[in-house]
């Protein structure tokens, strides 16, 4: 099963939940009409907000850690200088 079909399995019920307590269809079990009135429309942004808080701390992280894999840098500085020798074996000016 890949990433994509297990999201959307676990999306699509729990988005359905969510319409159904929405609307008032089932109740949401340990919470009062009225916290859930006050909860539920804003959900959707508050799941919005922790996704992009997550996925800019990622890309954070991963900046940070980035000078912390040598071996990486230095076989990406080797690619780099065989591509730019064959190029100039090509006749490509690359300086």
């Amino acid at each position: 099963m890949t990433k994509g079909v297990r999201f959307v399995s676990a999306a699509i019920p729990a988005f359905l939940l969510y319409v159904l307590a929405f609307f008032h269809l089932i109740p949401v079990p340990f919470v009062s009409a009225q916290a859930a009135d006050a909860i539920l429309p804003v959900l959707p942004w508050w799941l919005l907000v922790t996704f992009g808080a997550y996925s800019l701390s990622s890309l954070g992280l991963g900046l940070v850690r980035f000078h912390d894999c040598p071996e990486a840098y230095e076989s990406l500085l080797k690619e780099i200088h065989q591509a730019k020798t064959e190029l100039r074996d090509q006749g490509v000016d690359v300086d």
